[in-house]
């Protein structure tokens, strides 16, 4: 797997759960990791800090206010989540600006992802160009095959590249 793209940058991980961070933070043991068990430890640290990626938990941790704090510092934000797991949630990350939404189930591929992102990101794609093809499958299995017609303008969007 190429993860030249990562090597040596600088990522937030916000999670409440101890074992998520420590997990996340060997799978990623090619960057600089930076932990925040906390909303607010989260907030500080996007403020005073600058980051490349900031992978961030929905739950526990108020990810939707950090995924705005992410936005305006221009820092590339993940969300991560094992509870707020729902197509109406993708496609609200999606549209309040997050590069992914990735399933805890699915964090032993963060390399992948956040390669993918990183490639987008160089060839001026959209980031979520790879997303359907790496976790369309994991959807139509968790939620049926027509999950997304709840909002197919957005998700036919989505599977362009757009």
């Amino acid at each position: 797997m190429n993860e030249s793209l990562l090597d040596g940058r600088k990522i937030l991980i916000v999670d409440d759960e101890p074992d998520v961070l420590e997990t996340l933070e060997q799978l990623l043991s090619m960057c600089v990791v930076v932990k925040a068990t906390t909303f607010d430890e989260a907030k500080e640290l996007l403020e005073t800090q600058s980051f490349d990626i900031a992978i961030l938990d929905i739950m526990g941790v108020h990810g939707y206010k950090l995924l705005d704090i992410a936005g305006e510092r221009k820092v590339i934000a993940i969300m991560l989540t094992a509870h707020a797991l729902s197509p109406e949630d993708a496609a609200k990350s999606f549209k309040e600006g997050a590069a992914s939404y990735i399933p805890k189930d699915e964090m032993a591929n963060i390399t992948t992802f956040l390669n993918d992102i990183l490639e987008a990101k160089e060839k001026g794609k959209s980031f979520w160009w790879r997303w359907l093809d790496r976790l369309g499958w994991y959807f139509d299995n968790r939620f049926g095959p027509d999950w997304k017609y709840a909002d197919k303008d957005f998700w036919a969007k989505i599977q362009k590249g757009e």
